[in-house]
């Protein structure tokens, strides 16, 4: 029985209102086909589609030449925050796609069947045929406050597993957690498909509505590779000149992780952490300031009596006249293990256990997050976020800091469960 395309349930997130006109993408007898020619075969009548209403370009003469695609959703008879489906069988089809190896890095795969796909892949192209199947591709979507992901299934099943991450949020019918688009052109047809899914969740801009920041034109430096968590000022400095020497003058420097002031729970907070050099060590280690840490702050200038960050800010721009920007990194939460407890001058907060949903438990296994999940984070609440946020930048910004690399941001845009505050 094919698929029903019409009928309509409630869902986490429904497709705007619009003219819902011919797609390329169509079910047939249980076939999913592109311009005609099956791609998946053996769909579920659970699963939904439901053609574009965007065009793919804001013109009216791209707008008559969009060939558009559809959005796949389905329904199930209870009401759950996680669910995983069969959306049809993928047999003897060339794929190439990116899928999460680990919790924060993606890499690429390839295979011919539903059965080669990896968990939490995040997107599928399908090869064209010289018979007429153009290229098609394949995107999990966020429905409401649902994400979706790709994986194996049973007999080359390709699976769509959606999930909120709480048992308090649950739902069980959807209408748009997978985007399918074909096109002639790989390249294009990526780029097609996401200026409809720019217009579909409107949470983004596509690069060619933003402003480049001045620093994707400028050779960068980053310090993490030369230094690990051992960072300092002159280091920094003789880094910076030997690029210079070599011919290679960097506009950008980024000083990564060990600037900061950080701690592990059992030493006083008047003790800085800075001894954790080897791997993993500074997993657990929280934020005891939104000030640098000693190796910083106590730079002398040899340029003039100032001292610090600001001193130092300030000599590496006017030692090196190549260097417009200098940025430093900082985790989403504060620090890898957040922001320590009952420090003065830090905003409130809780030591929360994460927990890996399953797709994140299929990926590789990494020490960082072991550690993370075992001594927990120290969140601040989302209603005074704002506080750290304002403390540790307004700082930078005090001290000649032009810009930030946020890392560590898998704790919360990876989705690991924190129920207390969801």
């Amino acid at each position: 029985m094919a698929p029903n395309l019409t009928k309509v349930s409630p869902g986490a997130n429904g497709l705007v209102e619009g003219s819902y006109g011919q797609s390329p993408i169509t079910i047939e007898e249980s076939n999913f086909l592109a311009n005609g020619h099956v791609f998946l075969s053996d769909v579920p009548n659970n699963v939904t589609m439901t053609p574009s209403p965007y065009p793919c370009s804001s013109t009216a003469a791209d707008k008559a030449m969009s060939t558009g695609g559809a959005f796949v959703g389905f329904d199930v008879p209870e009401s759950r925050s996680r669910h995983v489906v069969p959306i049809g069988k993928l047999k003897n089809l060339r794929f190439m796609s990116i899928f999460r190896f680990k919790v924060w890095w993606t890499t690429h795969w390839v295979g011919s069947n539903g059965g080669d796909l990896e968990h939490e892949t995040q997107m599928v192209i399908l090869e064209k045929s010289d018979a007429g199947r153009p290229y098609v591709l394949l995107l999990p979507l966020l429905e409401g406050p649902f994400r979706a992901s790709l994986q194996p299934g049973r007999d080359d099943n390709v699976d769509i597993c959606v999930e909120s991450d709480s048992t308090k949020v649950t739902a069980s019918g959807f209408r748009s957690v997978l985007y399918m688009h074909v096109g002639e052109d790989p390249f294009t047809l990526v780029k097609d498909a996401m200026k409809v899914i720019r217009a579909h969740l409107g949470t983004f801009q596509l690069l060619d509505e933003k402003t480049p920041p001045g620093i994707v034109d400028k050779f960068g430096w980053c310090t993490w590779d030369a230094f690990y968590l051992t960072v300092h000022p002159d280091g920094v400095l003789e880094g910076v000149k030997n690029l210079v020497d070599g011919g290679c003058p960097p506009g950008l420097v980024l000083i990564d992780d060990g600037w900061q002031s950080i701690g592990h729970d059992e030493d006083p907070i008047t003790k800085e952490g800075m001894n954790c050099t080897v791997a993993g060590e500074q997993m657990p280690c929280r934020l005891l300031k939104f000030q640098e840490n000693y190796k910083f702050r106590d730079y002398v200038s040899p340029r003039s009596p100032n001292k610090g960050m600001s001193a130092f800010i300030k000599d590496l721009k006017e030692q090196f006249k190549t260097v417009n920007y200098v940025y430093v990194w900082h985790a989403l939460c504060g620090y890898w293990g957040g922001v320590r407890s009952n420090v003065p001058g830090l905003p409130e907060n809780k030591i929360i256990k994460p927990k890996l949903s399953p797709g994140l438990q299929m990926t590789m296994e990494d020490l960082a997050v072991d550690k993370i999940v075992s001594t927990g984070i120290g969140l601040v609440p989302p209603e005074s976020v704002h506080q750290m946020y304002e403390g540790l930048h307004s700082h930078m910004e005090t001290v000649g800091i032009d810009g930030v690399k946020v890392d560590v941001i898998h704790k919360c845009c990876a989705r690991i469960t924190v129920e207390e505050w969801i």
